[in-house]
């Protein structure tokens, strides 16, 4: 008889080690569906408590009128109506929308290009992720009050500030923006190009493409979903926009209707749903509520069209 070398193990032994492997999975994934509900179940009461009631209490009350939640009438649409009556609703709206276009289109651009050159192995190219992504860092209020000193400063010169020019106003939130998004988004772009095949890119040259044929023919198409997420976060995040723009503008400057009621021209949506609710009085508590549920009905539609949008144009690897 010869002698089976060491390790060497049959098909009877190896199919009986491959079984009790198989066994032992079987008893991991039987405890772990028998336990899962043990750590959901907090989880997912906590996110009821302080999420689920919440939205479908806010939903409930855009129908009321309220100065406490606990004391809220019933008035129907009346509040709806207000709202999108309201001018200075609207005008937050457009002013939202157009510095949301604006700062997408430009944080995505720079931000590719950025990503595209630190990815081309030249020196120090960590050092510069670094720096760029640091602002990212910075909260949203200090960076308001930050970027008003320096605009203040810059502005002094020309006796004039950010908070009595609305153009002035408007780049100074786009100026922030970018400074603040641009390094986030690098790095997510960082992450799409280099998972780009390397045989497509050499295939391509062979084939004699050039290096902008090879940019926009191979390298941004497999780069799609990439720029479905960052083109998401920087549409959602121009809409929710809120803490920057009450620590650099405030809303200001403000003009007089002639009905005497006033518009801060540099108001964005959420900063108008802040002011509406908490400066202009318990009266118009539930048209404030009114404008968030409709904001959020805004963001969450166009966050979906985007996502659906953008998806369609991603190349399966």
């Amino acid at each position: 008889m010869g002698v089976r070398p060491p390790g060497l193990l049959s098909k009877g032994s190896l199919g009986a080690t491959m079984s009790k492997k198989a066994k032992g999975g079987s008893i991991r994934q039987n405890s772990i569906r028998r336990w899962a509900g043990l750590f959901i179940c907090p989880v997912f009461v906590a996110f009821c408590i302080g999420f689920v009631w919440p939205f479908i209490q806010g939903i409930y009350l855009s129908f009321c009128n309220f100065k406490l939640v606990s004391k809220a009438t019933f008035v129907g649409l009346d509040n709806y109506v207000a709202a999108l009556s309201d001018a200075s609703f609207a005008h937050s709206f457009w002013y939202t929308a157009a510095t949301t276009i604006v700062s997408l289109v430009l944080i995505n651009v720079i931000a590719f290009s950025v990503a595209y050159v630190l990815t081309q192995n030249i020196k120090g190219s960590h050092i510069f992720r670094t720096v760029f992504f640091m602002p990212n860092l910075i909260g949203g209020i200090v960076l308001g009050y930050i970027w008003s000193m320096i605009f203040d400063g810059i502005l002094q010169a020309y006796s004039t500030s950010i908070l009595l020019d609305t153009t002035l106003g408007f780049w100074g939130l786009i100026i922030l923006m970018c400074w603040q998004q641009i390094g986030y988004m690098m790095i997510i772009y960082i992450a799409g190009l280099q998972a780009v095949p390397e045989d497509m890119i050499e295939a391509a040259k062979i084939d004699g493409a050039n290096k902008w044929q090879v940019l926009f023919k191979v390298i941004i198409p497999n780069v799609m979903p990439s720029i479905t997420i960052c083109t998401f976060l920087s549409l959602t995040n121009g809409f929710k926009l809120f803490d920057q723009n009450l620590a650099l503008t405030g809303g200001l400057p403000y003009i007089i209707q002639p009905n005497g009621s006033t518009i801060n021209t540099t108001e964005m949506l959420a900063l108008n749903i802040y002011n509406t609710f908490y400066t202009t009085g318990a009266a118009v508590r539930g048209v404030a509520q009114a404008k968030a549920v409709l904001f959020f009905i805004l963001v969450a539609g166009l966050g979906l069209a985007q996502l659906a949008y953008t998806r369609k144009r991603e190349v399966q690897q």
